[in-house]
């Protein structure tokens, strides 16, 4: 299967260093030069666009804008790009959510993906009035995907669950395409979910070892067929030399202080794959640059201030295009990938790495670079 790329959407703030938030407050943004006003965020948009990535990821959560509106606004700004939008089932009903999903697919032209984001942390959950502890969250996101898959079948459908009761649940017309299903999480109560609903399992950027081992117990929990993605922020240059060299400036950015209690705090996460990230680094700043090379070409230096994904590929095009042919090899085929500041990242991959994936025979449909003169 050859390999799908999608960008990022910084739709909490951008800049020339780690923009870090986390789940109890958000991180010192003082190198923060870039707000996430719609102006900027369309000019990622049509840089991903015009370098040949499929989508772009539009986050969810208290520290971003609204994942839905945002997509909205920047459907009219780009003609090919798909939007990978990302919600909390928790947050609104399932038939609204099929609804909003039909209705943002007709108006794009079927350009949308969505990533359901069932949600780790108490702490989040509740500021949005959500009480359930983690493994029922997965059982209610179960629930709700079976409603919105049975509302988008075009017939009236009913169902009651432990979560859920609806009947005659339907919209105006059944989405066309149906939109994929992008869905995260490494708990034993979220894996099963995952088999028997995604379309797409998304995890975060650990080792290869440890992704393999990850996409097998999905594998083993079904027989339908899944796709697999990875969500990792990149620093690529011509050089190996001026990669580490841009590492280490993010790096030296970071306030010890700032690290501290992002650490604190993430520690404190209900997520299993929040842990796993916090694991790679230990939270421990003064390993350096290549100290917190966890892997050939894998930094963890991102997640010691950033929530969610922490690890960055680094390298010259080659050895980044090399550890994604590797994340390949073991079954990953879509990457969700960012970098700071985007605008600037979209460009480096994009000129950079992607012609060298082209080359190799990966990348999926033969779409180009183009730019203008």
């Amino acid at each position: 299967m050859s390999i799908t790329l999608h960008w990022f959407l910084p739709t909490s703030g951008d800049g020339r260093t780690v923009v870090g938030h986390f789940h109890t407050s958000r991180a010192n943004t003082a190198g923060s030069r870039r707000e996430a006003d719609i102006d900027y965020l369309a000019q990622i948009a049509r840089a991903a666009e015009q370098v040949g990535f499929t989508g772009v990821l539009t986050p969810t959560g208290t520290w971003c804008e609204d994942a839905w509106l945002t997509t909205a606004a920047l459907i009219s700004q780009t003609t090919t790009l798909k939007f990978l939008v990302a919600f909390r089932p928790g947050v609104l009903s399932p038939t609204l959510a099929a609804q909003m999903a039909s209705t943002c697919q007709r108006i794009s032209r079927g350009r949308l993906l969505l990533n359901v984001v069932t949600g780790g942390d108490a702490v989040e959950q509740q500021r949005f009035g959500d009480w359930l502890d983690k493994d029922q969250r997965y059982a209610r996101t179960d629930e709700f995907l079976q409603i919105v898959r049975g509302v988008w079948s075009g017939r009236p459908y009913s169902f009651e669950g432990r979560h859920y009761q609806v009947e005659g649940a339907t919209v105006l017309a059944a989405p066309n395409p149906v939109p994929p299903i992008y869905f995260g999480g490494s708990s034993d109560a979220a894996l099963p979910v995952a088999a028997a609903r995604a379309d797409v399992y998304l995890t975060w950027g650990e080792p290869p070892a440890d992704v393999a081992e990850k996409i097998a117990r999905v594998r083993a929990l079904t027989d339908r067929p899944i796709r697999f993605g990875i969500r990792l922020h990149t620093i690529s240059r011509d050089t190996s030399a001026e990669a580490w060299a841009t590492a280490a400036r993010l790096l030296d950015a970071l306030d010890p202080a700032t690290v501290a209690k992002a650490q604190e705090e993430l520690r404190t996460s209900e997520s299993v794959g929040q842990q796993r990230m916090v694991a790679l680094h230990g939270g421990d700043l003064s390993r350096g640059v290549r100290g917190l090379e966890i892997y050939p070409n894998l930094w963890a230096g991102v997640g010691l201030v950033r929530g969610g994904a922490g690890t960055a590929l680094v390298g010259s095009h080659a050895e980044v295009a090399d550890l994604i042919e590797e994340y390949h090899s073991i079954g990953i085929s879509e990457f969700v990938l960012s970098g700071y500041p985007h605008l600037e990242e979209a460009y480096w991959f994009g000129e950079g790495v992607r012609p060298l994936l082209k080359q190799r025979g990966l990348l999926d449909g033969d779409r180009t670079l183009v730019l203008s003169a």
